[in-house]
């Protein structure tokens, strides 16, 4: 039996419920909800299944000592006498990646490498041979965090974020980030029990993410690489057993989502990308205005969710241009449940339809909002009886 130890799964704000939700249907043990992470206990194979199947985790860390910390003499000392051989060959590489909330330490690049001499010189003062550093493909990742004078040591068993999911290969100007695409389709309540629309789809991000949401397909099963598997311990076996019980999890989908985008480019990139993550079977990408079109099927109700460009990264006339979403939205598209994520608090007054809902969340560092319209059906055809 493989012994439990735990683990923290860091997190965009906002969707740390999202994440223990998601950690308890796993099989997490011990879940707990914090800000921007959640903590958790499960074993090694636990931790390949949270690397593989999490949809808005973006690293999973496994912390291996903590302490407290008032000066970089203690850092020091405290990181010297962990047992870093356990870890990694003298022969081998590292990477240290630190975050700093403290008054007695304000520069996370210093604390990384005050982190780095410690291990270096344990390495050196135990056989002469030291390991090296290396920040693009290292055997060892660490995560050094320091809140007021507590510090915590992990292993990182991510490596890259794990929004980089490997299947985008083209992307747009201002791509939104896979693990916010995921959580803001979870957040609507989509389940895949009726047709989703993105009608301003960029590179493709959230239909593939809305499609791997309806399959119940594992979202990183397409990454090139976990830093787990460069550990001492990394069992190949058990990583693969985990992702053969993954896939037989996956389901059928009866329901059909559509992408528009009104740049041919875009279009080109969308299609390229679902094509590599192997979902074009599931998506339709169309070159479309989406203030020319009409709701596509007779369906039940249409579920929509969309990322409009912003003033940060597009020219274009925001109040006229939410009042053209609002219309479209009004006359276009009875019974649907539309979607979106904005940074223009202000340009939302101009949509011109009450939200239903507003959710707080970040999208990289811009305070933005989740809001939902519901249109129904019938309102058009009462206007012309």
């Amino acid at each position: 039996m493989e012994e439990n130890f735990n683990m923290v799964a860091k997190t965009l704000f906002g969707f740390e419920d999202l994440l223990v939700k998601e950690l308890k249907q796993l099989g997490a043990q011990d879940v707990k909800a914090g800000v921007r992470n959640v903590t958790f206990v499960g074993d090694k194979g636990f931790m390949y299944k949270a690397n593989l199947a999490l949809r808005t985790a973006i690293k999973i860390l496994k912390p291996i000592k903590t302490f407290r910390v008032s000066n970089e003499e203690d850092l020091y000392k405290q990181v010297y006498n962990i047992k870093w051989e356990k870890y990694l060959k003298p022969t081998g590489s590292l990477a240290i990646d630190a975050t700093v909330h403290s008054k007695h330490f304000t520069h996370s690049k210093f604390i990384a490498l005050k982190t780095k001499d410690a291990i270096v010189d344990r390495f050196r003062d135990n056989g002469g041979v030291r390991p090296n550093v290396d920040l693009r493909f290292p055997d060892l990742k660490i995560n050094v965090h320091i809140d007021r004078s507590v510090c915590t040591i992990s292993l990182d068993s991510s490596g890259e974020s794990l929004h980089r999911r490997g299947y985008k290969l083209a992307t747009n100007i201002a791509p939104i980030n896979e693990v916010l695409a995921a959580g803001l389709i979870m957040l609507s309540g989509w389940d895949g029990q009726s047709d989703f629309m993105d009608p301003m789809c960029g590179s493709g991000t959230m239909l593939a993410e809305a499609a791997m949401i309806a399959c119940n397909i594992p979202p990183n099963l397409m990454r090139k690489e976990f830093a787990f598997e460069r550990w001492q311990d990394w069992d190949v076996e058990l990583f693969e057993k985990i992702e053969e019980s993954l896939l037989k999890k996956t389901r059928d989908f009866h329901h059909k989502i559509y992408g528009y985008d009104k740049s041919p480019s875009a279009v080109h990139k969308a299609k390229e990308n679902i094509k590599n993550a192997h979902l074009d079977e599931f998506i339709s990408i169309k070159h479309e205005d989406f203030f020319k079109t009409q709701r596509p099927g007779e369906a039940q109700k249409l579920h929509m969710v969309f990322n409009p460009p912003y003033g940060e990264r597009l020219d274009i006339q925001m109040e006229q241009f939410y009042k053209q979403i609002g219309d479209t939205l009004k006359q276009n598209y009875p019974n649907t449940d539309a979607w979106f994520i904005t940074s223009n608090l202000e340009a939302l007054k101009h949509v011109g339809l009450r939200p239903s809902r507003k959710i707080k969340l970040f999208n990289a560092k811009l305070e933005s909002r989740l809001v939902k319209y519901e249109i129904y059906a019938g309102s058009k055809k009462a206007k012309f009886n």
